[in-house]
């Protein structure tokens, strides 16, 4: 909104033109969304423990964790706000980008809002049937590819994708197979965020890095001279996604002061399906969704934990008659927590491994 409206003044108020560089833009966004989440996190945390709106905690889960029985959830709603004012307050809004990736934000959303809705409120402990859940992900992402194929936002042919490491090659698809790997990305991204959102702060944080990260290949992909200097795809107009990038990460990061531990919100499916559809969306706007799963390293080992785990457990059952397990507890944070390593260690430990995956995605730039 401020990049429409403030630039017309320029010539009246030089300083204005400041509203025209997406990185005076980008720092708005964050810091915006970061003061916007501490506004709202009082009032709604507040407001979700006065309609009883309380986390409900599994039998089989850690037994350190049923303490938390009743701690609010459905606090995604505070980074969904949070994140989304600021994208509209400083995001070109005829960006298609922008458009995409925020809708993209608000529909995942409203799938965990409904799954938290009925889980909750309305005391069905299935939620939302795990199948629903997956139709509503795997049909935007469907609508998503298809959306791509029959109106390009890009001058790259829509089903080429940037592999990690390799600065002239790229892995093309078929058109069927693009939509389908589209519904692919935007479900196991969300999915993955679902996964690792299990201890106080954990998914926040990984989440703020990851949206940074993210942020910084929207910005070298919108420019001509670091996208061409770097070997990467030029998307005109992809340097907007920076700023919806940075304001998640800002957002995170404000929602993390209320749930750190011990947390006093939880983010529940609203916010977990949500931050994971918006980071599969902006590798694929990007074209980097192999990229994603350098980015998300974390996120990829959490989910890897439960397929395994559960995988291993149906074949022993089904050889030996009785289901054996790999890990102590799965997603792996899980484990650890099982070995008597306090949240807080497990948590850091974490968010130091979600930094090095950044680090390494930075690095294929350069080694390419």
């Amino acid at each position: 909104m401020l990049y429409h409206l403030l630039p017309g003044f320029a010539d009246v108020f030089g300083v204005l033109k400041v509203f025209v560089y997406i990185t005076f833009r980008a720092a708005g966004a964050v810091v915006t969304s970061l003061l916007i989440a501490f506004a709202l996190g009082p009032v709604v945390i507040r407001r979700l423990a006065q309609l009883r709106v309380g986390q409900v905690i599994r039998e089989s889960g850690p037994a350190t964790h049923h303490a938390k029985a009743g701690t609010p959830t459905m606090g995604g709603i505070i980074m969904i706000g949070s994140a989304a004012i600021s994208t509209l307050l400083w995001a070109e809004l005829t960006n298609w980008y922008t458009i995409v990736a925020l809708i993209s934000f608000l529909w995942m959303g409203a799938i965990g809002f409904l799954d938290d809705y009925l889980k909750v409120v309305q005391g069905k402990t299935r939620g939302l049937v795990a199948r629903y859940k997956m139709v509503g992900q795997w049909s935007f992402g469907l609508a998503l590819g298809a959306f791509l194929l029959w109106n390009p936002i890009s001058p790259h042919p829509t089903t080429w994708t940037t592999v990690p490491f390799f600065s002239d090659v790229a892995a093309v698809f078929p058109a069927p197979v693009f939509v389908l790997f589209t519904g692919w990305v935007v479900s196991g991204s969300s999915n993955a965020v679902n996964l690792t959102d299990g201890i106080d702060g954990l998914a926040a944080g990984l989440v703020a890095i990851s949206a940074a990260t993210l942020g910084i290949f929207a910005y070298i992909a919108g420019r001509t001279d670091t996208s061409a200097y770097l070997g990467f795809f030029y998307l005109p107009g992809a340097g907007e996604l920076t700023i919806f990038a940075v304001a998640l990460a800002g957002a995170a990061i404000g929602f993390l002061w209320f749930n750190a531990h011990p947390a006093q919100v939880f983010m529940g499916d609203t916010g977990s399906l949500a931050l994971g559809g918006a980071l599969g969306v902006m590798a694929i706007l990007l074209k980097a969704e192999f990229l994603l799963a350098i980015v998300g390293g974390v996120f990829v080992m959490e989910t890897l934990s439960v397929a395994l785990q559960v995988g291993w457990f149906k074949y022993t059952r089904r050889r030996f008659g009785e289901g054996r397990r790999i890990f102590r507890m799965a997603p792996i944070h899980h484990h650890f927590e099982q070995l008597g390593w306090p949240e807080t260690k497990v948590v850091i430990r974490f968010w130091i491994l979600g930094v090095l995956f950044a680090m390494l995605a930075v690095s294929t730039l350069k080694i390419r």
